[in-house]
């Protein structure tokens, strides 16, 4: 499996978010895969190897044509560490609310 850093580079690309969201759909030959995008063949596989390198894609070759369907271990690596970095947010965000709660109890008293 690829590391995060290789997981979250393959998503900094809306040509490459863009082929992931085809390839929900299910698998597809590269010339499939490049046809909406305007851009030469060669930088377009530039881009498919970036989202295998990060574990989004495999590939197959079956006589001339070339298929990727996606992994979706690369898509769970990613959501675990933004479910952490969620989970770690709210508890700072708890935490902080309780002191500003404090604060308002506090100026509350003083006012009374």
């Amino acid at each position: 499996m690829a590391n995060l850093d290789s997981i979250f580079h393959g998503l900094a690309d809306p040509t490459r978010r863009a082929v992931i969201a085809q390839l929900a759909r299910g698998p597809a030959a590269v010339s499939e895969l490049a046809a909406p995008h305007r851009m030469a063949l060669p930088s377009f596989l530039k881009h498919l190897k970036v989202l295998e390198a990060g574990g989004w894609i495999e590939s197959g070759k079956a006589g001339r044509i070339r298929t990727c369907r996606l992994r979706p271990e690369a898509a769970k690596a990613a959501e675990d560490w933004l479910g952490r970095q969620r989970s770690l947010w709210e508890a700072r965000l708890d935490r902080l609310d309780s002191f500003l709660e404090t604060l308002n109890d506090i100026g509350e008293t003083d006012d009374a």
